[in-house]
């Protein structure tokens, strides 16, 4: 057995680096079975007991700063650090009142603004439990299923929407009559409904300061759901323990934070972990900005964005993918608004996902023709388990899915697993479980207390451990051929959604236990339609058009010539008229596909895929075609 390795990799010199970022040495400890153990030899910086101890901290050292900001008809809303304090005491008050708790927290289904902040840091500043629901389980859903999952495994004692007329349908279907509901405008009627700020204009007591000093780092802050990309949504218990560490975490690697407060102009919805946890938070621990963007990375929704980066210049940008995609071509033709968007940036920040390399290059060229400087362009991976942020990388490389080291105070353990490693978790940011699911959360540990991320890595360079780990693949996701082959799901999408972009949304793999690979595949409608402008039928007519199949196939047929093998080789394709339903389980709120549940609900579709002969719909590669 090898003793446990320091490894240590200088930074590059100040004149080579643009920002102020934390150290990549870390510690490697290989056992004789397999596994391996990675963590920082620093240790974590002190972090509070609670998340709203920074808002205090703030509130008395920069009172007059805007904390958060969002956009109105007329222009941005602002509340500053003082200001949001005061407020959230008020709120505070009232809340003390009337009898929440764990048993019985607050829900809150409408999305990012004002009243959503305010009242999400009143419940927590008194160890009040909230829970930021996804707005499409109301909005989009028909049957609310999900929703009546969460309302019968929380047990709401009241429920918040800003806006109540778009609710309505949902507020009559799931809140029951006892439950209080509060609304920013537009009650709902034939339903009492308690205003905002009726909330809002309360007297601060006693009770609150003797609340606020009992919260602990063990009180539940929130409840955040899972996507259920595999099955119903879950609801991890977040601590404060959880989101205090985190953000010292997330500091250890972003050490710039220190010297120059965050601004930050974000979309990502807080129901989710990377946008109601990781962004805020951020923002909040050391002091900064947060603008909330009310565009998102869709066609008719990025124009918003755009809008709003003429007006903020953010110092950290987050996106996904699809974001940076979707606001390139406007930075490309837009010199005002590369000067907006470049003038203070420090670092841009991608998740959910990989970037390409042709986006990475192109921000890269424009960051260096407008302000002559590089950006980093980095990532991490996490989970809403983890806080999110477990892993990160803040340094160049040539492998977008590369997602760097643990974070200091984060143990990893990478342990042999049908020819992967499975990635391990184990820290003070790790959830203490799932709520009201025992058997859930056991099912989630090791022997060692190690949370089962789920997620397989691999050494983006296995004699250089210090150029970091590579994203593998989800292990549940993989499956064999009828020949016995193993099929590493997620490298494989990866590789059919570059392939195919722009043209397709997402990819689903049709092949557990048959004899080849084959694929459906979700179009972007707006992209496919740049392949034939003037057809002006629906999406049917739009995939089965002549110069529409002719790119997929050309793109199915170049995949086939760079297979390596059987398990990487999709010889048919099918483009699909009918986009994932989120009601039938095919597609989360945040657009991730549940691959098992558009298999069963489309089994028809996949008997069709591999029928003889194929059916007219049929990609079929010219290799099998011969």
């Amino acid at each position: 057995m090898q003793p446990a390795q320091h490894w240590k990799r200088d930074l590059p010199p100040a004149a080579a680096q643009p920002v102020r970022l934390g150290p990549r040495d870390f510690i490697l400890d290989r056992k004789s079975d397999g596994t391996i153990y990675i963590r920082s030899p620093h240790k974590l910086d002190p972090y509070p007991d609670k998340i709203t101890e920074r808002l205090v901290h703030w509130a008395e050292r920069t009172p007059d700063r805007v904390f958060m900001a969002d956009r109105t008809q007329v222009g941005w809303r602002e509340s500053t650090y003082a200001d949001t304090l005061a407020r959230i005491q008020r709120i505070a008050a009232a809340l003390l009142t009337r009898n929440l708790s764990p048993e019985r927290p607050i829900v809150i289904l409408s999305g990012n603004d004002l009243e959503h902040q305010w009242l999400s840091l009143a419940t927590m500043h008194v160890g009040i439990p909230y829970a930021p629901v996804s707005p499409a389980y109301s909005l989009i859903s028909r049957d609310f299923a999900n929703l009546k999952y969460i309302f019968n495994l929380l047990t709401p004692g009241l429920v918040f929407v800003s806006d109540g007329a778009p609710f309505a349908r949902a507020i009559e279907a799931m809140v029951p009559s006892d439950v209080e509901l509060v609304v920013t405008r537009n009650p709902p009627s034939g339903r009492r409904a308690t205003m905002f700020a009726e909330l809002a204009d309360a007297t601060p007591t006693a009770a609150v300061d003797a609340a606020h000093a009992d919260v602990g780092p063990d009180t539940i802050a929130k409840f955040l759901f899972t996507s259920g990309s595999t099955g119903h949504p879950k609801g991890v218990i977040n601590t404060q323990r959880m989101l205090c560490s985190n953000q010292a975490m997330i500091l250890a690697a972003l050490r710039y934070f220190e010297d120059e407060p965050p601004v930050v102009l974000d979309w990502a919805p807080w129901h989710h972990t990377a946008g109601g946890n990781h962004d805020v938070y951020l923002v909040l621990y050391n002091g900064g900005s947060f603008y909330v963007d009310d565009g998102k990375p869709m066609p008719g929704q990025i124009e918003a964005t755009v809008r709003n980066l003429r007006d903020v210049s953010p110092t950290w940008y987050f996106n996904v993918p699809k974001g940076f995609e979707a606001l390139l071509p406007y930075l490309q033709r837009d010199v005002d608004l590369r000067q907006s968007f470049f003038r203070d940036l420090k670092v841009l920040w991608f998740a959910a996902a990989a970037v390409s390399q042709y986006v990475s290059d192109e921000y890269e060229r424009l960051a260096r023709e407008t302000v002559g400087r590089h950006i980093p362009f980095l990532t991490g991976l996490g989970s809403t388990e983890t806080a999110p942020f477990a892993i990160g990388r803040t340094w160049p490389t040539q492998r977008a899915t590369n997602m760097g080291l643990p974070a200091p105070g984060l143990e990893l353990k990478l342990i042999p697993n049908s020819g992967k490693l499975e990635a391990r978790l184990r820290g003070p940011n790790i959830t203490p479980g799932y709520w009201r699911e025992p058997q859930l959360t056991a099912n989630a540990f090791d022997d060692e207390n190690y949370y089962k991320l789920g997620d397989a890595l691999a050494f983006e360079d296995p004699d250089d451990p210090g150029k970091g780990l590579v994203f593998d693949g989800r292990i549940a996701e993989d499956f064999k051929l009828a020949t016995g082959t193993w099929v590493a799901t997620g490298r494989l999408r990866g590789l059919l959604n570059n392939a195919f972009a722009p043209y397709v949304r997402d990819v689903v793999l049709t092949a557990p236990d048959r004899d080849y690979l084959g694929a459906l595949l979700f179009p972007d409608p707006e992209a496919c339609r740049a392949l034939a402008p003037d057809l002006k039928g629906d999406l049917a007519a739009l995939v089965s058009d002549p110069r529409v199949r002719r790119e997929f196939q050309t793109r199915l047929d170049t995949l086939a010539r760079e297979a390596t093998g059987s398990s990487n080789r999709v010889l048919r394709a099918m483009v699909l008229e009918e986009p994932p339903l989120m009601d039938a389980g095919e597609a989360t709120d945040k657009g991730s596909i549940n691959q098992r549940n558009v298999l069963k609900r489309r089994a028809a579709v996949v008997d069709e895929l591999y029928a003889e002969p194929p059916s007219p719909r049929v990609i079929t590669t010219t290799e099998q075609k011969a």
